[in-house]
């Protein structure tokens, strides 16, 4: 089926960059903070900041003159995991996956080849912990996922090249390497990355895929290299295909 032609809608772009920078940012930002970590005009900015406080999304602090997200955006976020029945079906089985190995376990839902976005975790009980939360959002071929995405996603392979040569790894392997990795990830149904993407940390995912066979959402573990190296991969691999296989072509977004 032909993909629908996307327009550029300036406003609404500018809109979510001002939500995604303030929700990345450890303390509040002025107008002209924002303006210029986004290449605003600032004038449109304030104006675009103003709205969006108007809607409850963002909070102003007229002493300060600083903006931070507001609890409009919680609501709207707890409302869309309400409604994503990938989430609520695979908790269960990512605390059980956590709880058993001692990894964290997360779901995450794919939006196409721009990113991928944490909708479900399950923390490992141990001292050591990832920072990974819900809405956690990273590159959509970056990683374990990624090799999984380029595998069942169904993207032709010129636009998965133009993507791969945007990621920033810790050690980047080549694209024909990955492409190569890739094609056996087809074969065994998971990717394991052994700290090419974060320096000591394993991460290793399958896919959840739909009637169609491609993949709107994965299951993924993470821990440290060591750690999972004693586990065993195939082993953390089969116990993630279990739950994967019951989720394909009946997940939700």
């Amino acid at each position: 089926m032909k993909q629908p032609t996307l327009r550029d809608v300036p406003a609404v772009t500018r809109a979510v960059a001002i939500l995604r920078l303030l929700g990345r940012s450890d303390a509040p930002l002025g107008v002209n903070a924002i303006a210029r970590d986004l290449g605003l005009v600032p004038s449109t900015c304030l104006h675009i900041l103003r709205v969006l406080a108007d809607e409850g999304l963002v909070a102003f602090d007229p002493r300060a003159k600083r903006y931070t997200l507001a609890v409009g955006i919680l609501a709207l976020a707890r409302s869309a995991l309400s409604r994503n029945g990938f989430a609520r079906a695979v908790q269960p089985e990512l605390d059980r996956l956590a709880a058993r190995f001692g990894v964290t376990a997360i779901g995450v839902e794919v939006f196409g080849l721009r990113h991928m976005v944490v909708v479900a975790i399950a923390h490992a009980a141990l001292g050591v912990r990832l920072h990974v939360d819900i809405g956690s959002r990273f590159p959509a071929l970056i990683s374990a996922t990624g090799r999984c995405l380029a595998a069942f996603g169904g993207h032709p392979w010129d636009e998965i090249e133009e993507r791969f040569r945007r990621l920033r790894w810790h050690d980047a392997p080549s694209f024909d390497d990955w492409r190569a990795e890739v094609e056996t990830v087809r074969r065994t149904g998971y990717s394991l990355d052994e700290g090419r993407y974060i320096e000591g940390v394993t991460i290793l995912g399958v896919p959840v895929t739909d009637e169609a066979g491609r993949m709107p959402h994965a299951l993924v573990a993470i821990g440290i290299t060591e750690q999972i190296r004693r586990l065993g991969p195939e082993t953390l691999a089969a116990a993630l295909r279990e739950p994967a296989a019951q989720l394909s072509g009946t997940a939700v977004p």
